[in-house]
């Protein structure tokens, strides 16, 4: 870039008095503020020099905090004098990111968005990365979704017999034989450039077209495409135009896919622009043939508040360039500080441009709260307490869930019911305090009453020990296990410090108090999955109790008319947790171990008889 440095001058020592301001030329430029070590603190372009460096020193204390700050540290100043605004804007884009001063605005979007690759070398490949080198290849993207990679590398494979293998294809290694034929060939993916089997030539016809399609141009290749099927029917050579064909209506399907805005809008690029204080949001939409072919959403901090105009002036040659547009028109909201070569920006008011111009700024709102969610949630907040926060919103609760206690009920046909009680804090099970109860007031298999009976048992002990409440209690069940708790905290005058919703387990459905309507939330958010594990535990927790109790149950109907076998041995049989089975299988060393020496002895004998 040694053509760019015209002219090179260092300012007085004290750079922020306006003498040493009335030094600078009135040209196109690009000038550096540095601190008293020579560290450069700030990059700037101006289409004049002294107009624009005057704008920081001005008479009145006008300035902005930040911008002050930025003067203070100024111990002196260089300025490039250039040809035009092109070459200051160029200039200037090199330097910052060459330097990466501390001042400039920082343009932040996710450093590992997928590209797709057409590799500069003999027969090109072309693959998905997330790594961009400078190293003469082609690169198409960065690309917001993986998905839309996929299907764009799977269009081309469909339409393209490329090769796959990292082999260096030199003109001699082909010529001496070096390489030999793959599986890929074998498969028909591949017509085996590694053999001599396709020419250079050919296979670059295919790359081109690549470009185009990546490019979003698809009709071009189309057209193309129209034109050899034709050319292959009149030579009678019906059954390659039959393959022409194919990839052909592949291609118009693939095309439909996009959306579509209007067909005579072709190749235009759209920015929309939301400022704020500290930050600026910009979405770059690419447009091709009426079909929006890309996407891509930028996050500007903003370090001394900057001008709008110049905001967007760097991100739009920063864009430009990282998407190697060629368009000659691009929409924006309004016009940037600088003038483009061969570029003409259009603010439109009406129509399908300025349609083009809302449905950009839709998409850079959705990416500004999506941000602005993420600030908000201070940085020292963890995993669990942004899952709680999230709980929160979606459920509409008054305060942050840090407690919560889940109920369930459990009983085969009516025979040992049983509830269970699991505790969670900061969304983490807390064993120490699950809790098991055996239904005593209610008979058979009635849930509703026993859910009351467990609510009442629960709290009303919370409340004589004066321990603390629950933020949010979890009911297993539907609209009825919710009313059934609802009555019972009302006796107990806790309706209103507790809040309360019910899941059921079929549709996942979360009922809430005097909602008539279920909530559904989204199967894949991450609130319905910590309710689903929550409400998991006390289920499972509940089973293992009710399936003990009923082993125990069974244990002592077995064990119980066993002559010379009484209560007090059964009950040490039960503590031990061994089964009939296991019991039987013991020797008698092991029996008189366990149950003391009568015992042992007689169970021995006995399962020895039934034997």
């Amino acid at each position: 870039m040694e053509h760019f440095w015209i002219e090179l001058k260092h300012m007085a020592e004290k750079p922020s008095t306006s003498d040493q301001v009335h030094h600078l030329p009135h040209k196109p430029g690009v000038y550096q503020f540095l601190d008293s070590n020579g560290e450069i603190l700030y990059i700037g372009k101006a289409k004049n020099l002294r107009k624009r460096v005057s704008a920081y020193f001005p008479a009145s204390d006008t300035k902005n905090y930040k911008q002050e700050v930025l003067i203070r540290k100024t111990k002196d100043i260089k300025y490039i004098i250039v040809e035009n605004e092109s070459d200051a804007l160029l200039l200037e884009n090199n330097l910052i990111k060459e330097y990466q001063p501390k001042y400039n605005i920082l343009l932040k979007d996710d450093k590992t968005y997928p590209w797709i690759c057409i590799k500069k070398e003999r027969f090109q490949r072309v693959f998905q990365t997330r790594t961009y080198i400078n190293d003469g290849s082609d690169y198409f993207g960065p690309y917001t979704s993986g998905v839309m990679v996929k299907t764009l590398l799977d269009l081309i494979k469909q339409l393209f017999k490329l090769r796959t293998c990292k082999l260096s294809l030199s003109e001699l290694g082909i010529r001496n034989g070096k390489f030999k034929k793959c599986l890929e060939f074998q498969l028909g993916n591949c017509k085996g450039p590694c053999e001599g089997l396709q020419s250079l030539e050919d296979y670059d016809k295919s790359i081109v077209q690549i470009k185009e399609i990546l490019k979003g141009n698809y009709q071009q290749v189309v057209k193309y495409l129209r034109k050899v099927m034709i050319q292959y029917a009149q030579q009678l050579k019906f059954e390659e135009a039959e393959r022409i064909k194919r990839k052909i209506e592949i291609l118009e399907k693939f095309k439909g896919k996009s959306t579509i805005v209007n067909p005579k809008i072709s190749n235009v690029d759209v920015f929309s622009f939301i400022d704020e204080t500290n930050y600026a949001y910009v979405n770059f939409l690419k447009v091709v043939k009426g079909a929006i072919v890309q996407a891509h959403n930028i996050e500007v901090k903003n370090m001394i508040v900057e001008d709008r105009r110049n905001i967007l002036t760097s991100v739009v040659f920063e864009l430009r360039t990282r998407f190697k547009s060629t368009a000659r028109e691009i929409i924006v909201p309004f016009k940037p500080d600088f003038h483009f070569e061969n570029i003409h920006f259009t603010v439109p008011v009406k129509g399908d441009k300025q349609k083009l111009l809302e449905l950009s700024l839709r998409n850079a709102v959705s990416f500004k709260n999506d941000k602005t969610a993420s600030r908000s949630t201070d940085k020292w907040l963890n995993n669990e307490q942004v899952l709680l926060i999230q709980l929160q919103s979606d459920l509409k609760l008054k305060k942050v869930p840090s407690y919560i206690e889940c109920f369930d009920n459990s009983n085969l046909q009516g025979s040992n019911p049983v509830a269970s009680c699991v505790v969670f804090r900061d969304a983490r099970p807390e064993k120490s305090s699950y809790r098991h109860y055996n239904i005593k007031t209610v008979k058979g298999p009635d849930d509703y009453s026993s859910m009351e009976e467990v609510i009442s048992r629960r709290y009303r002990h919370i409340l004589t020990e004066d321990r603390e409440l629950p933020d949010l209690i979890i009911i297993d069940g539907g609209k009825g296990q919710l009313n059934s708790a609802i009555k019972t905290l009302k006796k107990l005058n806790l309706y209103d410090k507790i809040a309360i919703i019910s899941i059921a387990k079929r549709l996942e459905e979360i009922f809430a108090p005097d909602d008539t309507v279920p909530l559904y939330l989204d199967k894949k958010s991450s609130s319905l999955r910590l309710l689903q594990r929550i409400r998991n535990e006390a289920h499972r927790f509940g089973i293992a109790f009710h399936r003990n109790k009923r082993s125990g149950s069974q244990i002592k109907s077995s064990f119980i008319n066993i002559p010379g076998i009484g209560v007090a041995t059964v009950e040490k049989i039960l503590r031990t947790e061994s089964d009939i089975v296991t019991i039987k299988k013991m020797s008698l060393k092991e029996l008189i171990s366990k149950f003391g020496k009568r015992s042992g002895q007689i169970l021995f004998d006995y399962f020895k008889k039934l034997e």
